[in-house]
């Protein structure tokens, strides 16, 4: 095995110890039902199932739901380095309507990443593929990491 192997394989393993020790700590995420697909570097793809007591008053899944699973998707990959890392600012931009009983999958990469800040960009959809938000998200480091690296 190469040392480039070796390093991806560090990396994605680390990836996913660092997204088990946060959901374990996610109470939001778990509350909604958020669950973890994928982690890599860099990456995160996480999904939920839209429930009846996600819907609003137009019987549609309330914008503050899909913004958190996007929201929760950003965290999985931002912090996928085991360096902290929180939001500065995000957005998000609706283009369908979720309903009761869809399946969201929100898809986070990050486009941009340096010591202190990053940005990165989560597109969420439904069962069909259709396109339902995109949301954009910048990260800041603070001072610390996930896990106790090995």
């Amino acid at each position: 095995m190469n040392d480039v192997t070796q390093t991806s394989q560090r990396a994605q393993a680390l990836a996913e110890k660092v997204a088990q020790a946060l959901y374990a700590n996610d109470k939001a995420s778990q509350s909604h039902g958020v669950r973890i697909a994928e982690v890599r570097p860099g990456y995160a793809r996480l999904s939920m199932s839209v429930r009846s007591d996600m819907v609003n008053g137009h019987r549609i899944c309330h914008g503050g739901m899909v913004f958190t699973l996007a929201d929760s998707a950003f965290a999985f990959a931002c912090n996928s380095y085991n360096e902290s890392t929180v939001a500065a600012a995000a957005s998000i931009d609706f283009l369908a309507a979720a309903h009761e009983g869809d399946e969201l999958t929100a898809e986070a990469r990050e486009l941009w990443r340096t010591k202190r800040n990053g940005i990165y960009e989560i597109t969420v959809t439904n069962q069909k593929g259709a396109r339902i938000a995109f949301f954009r998200g910048r990260s800041y480091r603070i001072e610390g990491h996930v896990v106790n690296a090995d």
